[in-house]
């Protein structure tokens, strides 16, 4: 059966939504709810990072964008396409966890393989220059270090030109200054107005690269927006000071604090009135010093916001389903039977 014409961009009325629409999305491993009603859309040109807890959902629900698995209840459009054919009109690209390079065959021959997989590829030398890999162009695939082989599975992802990139944990293994360049990388990508869907662990980069954060817990999507408006959604400030022989009980009975955390002589209290807990604690304690007073970062709204959700086990992690999620997930692959491949291109 042929595929669907890819709906048009044309204002007279033509079919394409845009970007990526997930309605209602139901997904169980086995007896384990993994992802809950999950809607969600991401506009063209959104960097969009998708956060929280292990077990909370995140790479099951990119499984159901990419047509890796099969959502029991609910629809994934992207642009105006269902997963599978979006991927072969090559309108995603994908970097997952998973998976190792093809040995025997050098990044250049990769790079150049996975371009005929794509209709319309960028070229070789724009695809290695964005991934800053034109000095391992020609050493062997399957003889790179951690950091390079993500750098070269960055390059694979984008090879195809994809109107949306889905990276699932992309600097894992990148020491800080390989993290900068893939960031830096990223800039120039997104700065051609594609659509960016990732998942990490390192709040830190949702905080500095995201147009928008969406947080899930339970399956559930528990925030969704600006990295700003949910850091202030937590309300509420830190203060920060250096505190010799510090009673943790004491301070917690300071006016305007919430909690508190000592880590040797540095105390951190997580306040509701900053004011009156900063004047408390300078009278209390003249011995304080350094002190600090800032806003909650995503770190504590990522906490806040996916305390109460902390799930029991971890569905994502397969935690004691390890055995019926591997057997549905075979299954759904083979019912989708989308493109055999560690990258999703099309």
């Amino acid at each position: 059966m042929a595929s669907p014409a890819p709906p048009t961009d044309s204002p007279g009325g033509s079919a394409d939504p845009g970007g990526v629409v997930l309605s209602g999305i139901r997904k169980s491993w086995g007896t384990t709810l993994a992802v809950d009603d999950v809607t969600l859309r991401v506009q063209p040109g959104e960097v969009v990072a998708l956060l929280g807890p292990n077990g909370a959902g995140k790479s099951t629900t990119i499984d159901i964008l990419l047509g890796l698995a099969r959502p029991d209840a609910g629809t994934v459009k992207l642009w105006g396409l269902d997963p599978r054919h979006a991927c072969e009109h090559g309108y995603v690209g994908a970097m997952l966890q998973g998976g190792g390079l093809l040995g025997a065959v050098t990044v250049r021959e990769l790079v150049n393989l996975m371009r005929r997989l794509s209709p319309a590829p960028m070229s070789a030398a724009e695809v290695m220059q964005t991934a800053g890999i034109d000095d391992l162009a020609d050493r062997r695939a399957d003889r790179l270090s951690g950091g390079q082989t993500q750098r070269v599975r960055f390059a694979l992802a984008i090879a195809g030109d994809p109107r949306l990139l889905v990276l699932d944990e992309p600097t894992v293994a990148m020491d800080v200054a390989a993290r900068r360049a893939f960031w830096e990388a990223m800039h120039e990508w997104t700065a051609r107005g594609r659509t960016v869907l990732f998942a990490t662990h390192y709040l830190e980069e949702a905080d500095a690269f995201a147009d928008r954060a969406v947080l899930l817990a339970r399956g559930k999507v528990v925030a969704d927006g600006p990295v700003t408006h949910i850091k202030a959604a937590v309300g509420g400030r830190l203060v920060r000071a250096t505190l010799p022989g510090a009673d943790e009980e004491a301070l917690k009975a300071l006016p305007g604090v919430n909690a508190v955390s000592l880590a040797g002589e540095a105390v951190t209290l997580r306040c509701s009135d900053s004011d009156a807990a900063l004047r408390a604690l300078l009278a209390g304690y003249p011995a304080a010093c350094d002190l600090e007073v800032r806003g909650a970062g995503l770190e504590e709204a990522f906490l806040a916001l996916t305390d109460d959700h902390a799930p029991d086990h971890a569905p994502d992690q397969a935690a004691g389903q390890g055995g019926d999620r591997a057997a549905d997930r075979a299954a759904d692959r083979a019912a989708e039977a989308p493109r055999s491949s560690e990258e999703v291109h099309a």
